[in-house]
């Protein structure tokens, strides 16, 4: 049995709101996570980018030089869907071709495509272009959810689809609701690996309501390869189960688990002492919670959605959006919850909360019920199409242009620029970009037990009274003087 680490992309979304790990943090852990064994990690998303440049001023293809410089071996896992890039709007194919191959140039040789709509056309579509690019391992999704259309039979036809396609490397159940039971797994996952014979099949799933970690222990049995796994702080909670309790409860049913426990306890108790320096919530084992069958919000878009309801004054209101968010998703043709698709249901089911049902309608939810993201599994209830696409802003939505090309865009942006920066500058602000390139290379070392001394230092420097600070042990005397400037000297 092997495992793939998630906590460095999806930990991280789902725990720490995407924002928790700067490059300082990946580059600390990132030799003890090439010691563990881990047949690969969870690495990064066109989301994960955008955070670093918009929320870190961090250029997240300098993280992923430097984490496969000091990860020479583990692959590094991309996810995506195959139709836009960082940006909510859909990117012309050939700037997606040349996105995977500068993924590939700067580290990423691990693909998973996650088509949200499970159009197997478009996915293979992507993996094509994938391994065009130079792809090592190119992952196909299915992501499983509960409704009245997403049977077994419906998973194992498109199983049997990614294995008859020579692009896809290997398969995976992704579950981002935590909502696959160990009774439904016992049908579910042996029927897709029948369908897909000698392709490899892992599970992904998250432990939002207590379920992941039972499913874990008897998925070996099942078919099941790989299980992916959160460490230490990053995992359980609404992320992914736990690594060493996951490695212990898997070799107690009799299975091997080949990781280096050593290696695998101190990439744990890094996590554990950010979380403590920075004060970021740790990953708790969960309690089952039935309604989580009913809305299905994934942990990083609850964690999210919380804050947001938080900040309007409308905390309150929560269990009410929730129960509107599965009512949404019922009209909308059951869209599976996993990225964009969460985030458009949950914001239609906040306006609809705040007022007259799609009465405000968000661009995206206009997108959806036009067909820019594929076709629904099952049809948008009449009313509500009708309601969406009669407004004016879905008429102009219907006359926009096509995305550019990239050679369209490189008469937008300034000669000379790399294709790296091409990319970031025609899918997000120009000012936050240019707040990255000003603010020059990201630290590259972090260690968590300094943030007490450094944040004592930091208080200490910023008072005028204080002009002399001493620091002294056994072999070394520092010593810091305020000049008559006020600028410290040492």
């Amino acid at each position: 049995m092997q495992l793939v680490d998630v906590s460095l992309r999806d930990g991280n979304q789902s725990l720490w709101g995407a924002t928790g790990l700067r490059t300082g943090h990946v580059l600390q852990v990132a030799p003890l996570m090439e010691r563990v064994g881990f047949r690969a990690l969870d690495y990064s998303s066109s989301t994960a980018m955008g955070v670093a440049v918009r929320n870190h001023r961090e250029d997240p293809w300098e993280r992923l030089r430097l984490t496969r410089a000091a990860m020479p071996t583990t692959k590094l896992q991309f996810i995506g869907t195959g139709f836009r890039f960082i940006s909510w709007e859909t990117s012309h194919p050939e700037t997606m071709q040349l996105v995977y191959d500068r993924l590939v140039a700067n580290g990423i040789d691990r693909v998973v495509v996650l088509d949200p709509m499970h159009d197997m056309d478009a996915a293979r579509e992507t993996a094509r272009r994938l391994k065009q690019a130079g792809v090592d391992e190119v992952v196909g999704a299915l992501t499983f959810t509960i409704s009245a259309v997403h049977d077994d039979a419906f998973y194992v036809g498109l199983a049997g689809q990614y294995a008859a396609d020579p692009h896809f490397d290997r398969v995976y159940v992704k579950d981002p609701a935590g909502i696959l039971s160990a009774e439904r797994a016992r049908t579910l996952l042996p029927a897709i690996k029948a369908a897909l014979g000698t392709t490899p099949l892992e599970l992904h799933s998250h432990a939002t309501i207590g379920l992941s970690p039972l499913t874990y222990s008897i998925a070996p049995d099942l078919g099941v390869e790989v299980v992916q796994v959160g460490s230490g702080a990053l995992g359980n909670g609404s992320s992914l189960p736990e690594a060493r309790r996951t490695v212990a409860n898997l070799r107690e049913m009799g299975h091997t688990v080949d990781v280096d426990d050593r290696a695998l306890g101190l990439v744990c108790d890094f996590f554990d002492g950010l979380a403590a320096a920075d004060e970021l919530p740790v990953g708790r084992p969960q309690d089952f919670d039935a309604g989580f069958l009913h809305h299905q919000i994934a942990g990083g878009v609850m964690t999210t959605t919380r804050r947001q309801l938080r900040e309007i004054g409308m905390e309150d209101r929560f269990e009410t959006l929730v129960e509107e968010v599965g009512r949404v998703r019922a009209e909308l043709g059951y869209p599976i919850m996993v990225t964009p698709f969460p985030q458009m249901v949950v914001s239609q089911a906040l306006f609809n909360v705040m007022g007259e049902r799609y009465a405000t309608v968000p661009d995206q939810v206009i997108r959806y019920a036009m067909g820019s993201f594929g076709r629904p599994t099952a049809p948008i209830d009449a009313q509500v199409l009708d309601r969406i696409l009669d407004r004016p802003r879905a008429r102009e939505l219907a006359s926009e242009p096509p995305p550019a090309s990239p050679a369209e865009l490189r008469k937008r942006f300034p000669k000379g620029i790399s294709d790296e920066e091409l990319l970031l500058r025609a899918h997000m602000p120009a000012e936050q970009v240019d707040a990255m390139l000003a603010a020059g290379p990201a630290p590259r070392h972090y260690n968590p037990a300094l943030a007490p001394v450094l944040a004592l230092l930091g208080e200490l420097g910023s008072r005028p009274a204080v002009h002399d600070l001493a620091i002294a042990k056994p072999g070394l005397r520092l010593s810091v003087r305020r000049s008559a400037e006020g600028t410290p000297v040492a």
